[in-house]
């Protein structure tokens, strides 16, 4: 049993002396793990990196095998951020989550292509703060805890939405949320509206979606990564600012 796909790499750990147990996300055969032979060689390191772009051909006797991977860099994008801090903690949030949440050998191609092209963002724009959080609420969406943001929950207006409410995920107004302000969560303007945002917006729109990449990564019985607290710890010992350039 064997087959080639493209992918963008997620994670890897030692295995026995030189080999490599490594986890990719591939366009058409989903998170897919298997062994890389020689994975930790000089050569193949630079490779075997979160978040580059790789071709991958796989291989097991049976498909229910974990199998071997062989593996050939696309394009590099971890090296390229190892100066910036914060765009190497995002890169790596948008990975842990995928490797986290998503179900194993499952082909989400939205996922793929939409992970591929925020990756590419972080590499070569100052400005993806937004995009970032955009993509965990689609991701939110395709594993099925998406959020209702066109309209409010209570009276059903579409305007002065300010609120999300924590139990359903839909939007609350201003009016109908304010005797229950302590309880709902902010619902950054960018989230409804194609514009910039300061780092304190950019902060509560990943507190919301945090929230709920929670739930779904409780349901599943497992916790939200390392990297994805790190990067949400980046924005919150940030000044209040605008997040229209490079300020973090």
């Amino acid at each position: 049993m064997n087959w080639i796909d493209e992918g963008i790499f997620l994670n890897a750990r030692n295995y026995g002396e030189s080999a490599s147990f490594v986890t990719i996300l591939t366009r058409a055969h989903g998170r897919h793990a298997g062994l890389v032979r020689g994975g930790s060689s000089r050569r193949l390191r630079p490779i075997l990196q979160t978040g580059n772009f790789v071709q991958c051909a796989w291989r097991g006797r049976l498909e229910e095998n974990l199998g071997t991977f062989t593996i050939e860099l696309s394009h590099a994008i971890a090296a390229a951020l190892l100066d910036n801090p914060v765009a190497l903690a995002g890169l790596s949030s948008a990975c842990g989550l995928v490797s986290v949440l998503l179900p194993e050998r499952e082909a989400h191609s939205t996922v793929f292509h939409s992970l591929r092209k925020l990756l590419d963002t972080i590499k070569r724009d100052n400005n993806w703060f937004t995009e970032y959080v955009r993509w965990e609420t689609n991701l939110l969406r395709e594993l099925g805890f998406g959020l209702a943001l066109d309209s409010c929950a209570a009276t059903g207006q579409t305007d002065n939405l300010t609120w999300v409410s924590p139990k359903t995920g839909r939007a609350v107004s201003a009016d109908a949320g304010a005797p229950y302000a302590d309880h709902l969560l902010p619902l950054p303007k960018f989230l409804i509206i194609q514009n910039s945002a300061s780092t304190g917006e950019i902060r509560d729109g990943l507190k919301l979606t945090g929230h709920f990449l929670g739930r779904a990564a409780e349901s599943g019985g497992c916790a939200l990564p390392p990297a994805r607290n790190r990067l949400l710890d980046s924005f919150s010992r940030t000044p209040t600012t605008s997040c229209d350039n490079n300020v973090l």
